[in-house]
């Protein structure tokens, strides 16, 4: 009986490995994003995921000769998501820093924009700093580098901090007068405020994103598990193809004047 529960166990282990073998030849890769993030990432009217995010995973699945996946997910959980094999990479313009890359890999940058304080056009804030902002109510998105920011620098200082579930609706709340301003990526505000409902609010300040660095990160990544070193150098092959030999540039100019990378 012993005998037969090892080779049991044994043609158990080899079917495991041969089965993760088989999964980890990156021909078809499943890729997580927000989709709520635009211009970076969201719905069109027919509910496909779209964006700046996506058009660049899917020139980069190209250049890896990969089939490559989409699906939504809640930005407060992609990471868990992801670390659970829901999928294998996340593009969805998340922030390269420390604190991530205690549980993720990332590869190299594929873009960086720096963050920036909105609030209403005729907002008395003096200073974009904790003293300034005392007593104020500043919001962002939940488990973003904004909201660490703001935790960290600002709400000590004895301002409000509220955070929301997507950027949308921090941008609604500043547009209802129910904040007195917000921080966000810079690119993703400025296409709000590009809009009439955005017509109240203006950019006030950009974050010294070297002074802050422990919070803003190098640069927006893709996100791995640990265990896939092999994805990343193939996702950073193929990112460094794409901006040699144009792709990039397409891309960024369907959402951009100007240059993201």
């Amino acid at each position: 009986m012993r005998f037969i529960n090892l080779i049991g166990a044994a043609a158990i282990a080899f079917a495991a490995f041969t089965g993760m073998a088989a999964a980890k030849d990156w021909k078809t890769i499943r890729i997580g994003t927000e989709g709520a993030y635009p211009p970076f990432n969201g719905l069109d009217s027919a509910g496909n995921l779209v964006g700046f995010d996506v058009d660049i995973a899917k020139a980069l699945c190209e250049k890896m000769q990969a089939t490559c996946t989409f699906q939504a997910q809640d930005w407060d959980g992609i990471i868990p998501a992801l670390l659970a094999g829901k999928f294998d990479a996340i593009v969805a313009s998340m922030s390269i820093t420390e604190e991530r890359k205690k549980k993720v890999a990332f590869t190299n940058k594929y873009y960086q924009t720096p963050p920036v304080f909105v609030a209403p056009k005729d907002s008395k804030i003096a200073s974009w700093d904790a003293a300034g902002l005392k007593d104020k109510v500043v919001g962002a998105q939940s488990s973003s580098i904004h909201a660490n920011f703001l935790e960290g620098e600002i709400q000590p200082g004895g301002a409000e901090v509220k955070l929301y579930p997507t950027q949308d609706e921090v941008n609604a709340d500043l547009a209802a007068g129910r904040l007195d301003a917000e921080i966000a990526d810079r690119t993703v505000l400025q296409a709000w405020l590009g809009k009439p409902e955005a017509s109240c609010c203006e950019i006030k300040q950009v974050v010294d994103m070297g002074k802050y660095a422990k919070y803003f990160g190098t640069g927006a990544g893709i996100a791995v598990r640990k265990e896939d070193a092999d994805l990343v150098d193939k996702f950073n092959k193929a990112i460094a193809e794409i901006v040699a030999d144009g792709t990039y540039k397409k891309i960024n100019d369907k959402y951009f004047p100007f240059s993201i990378y």
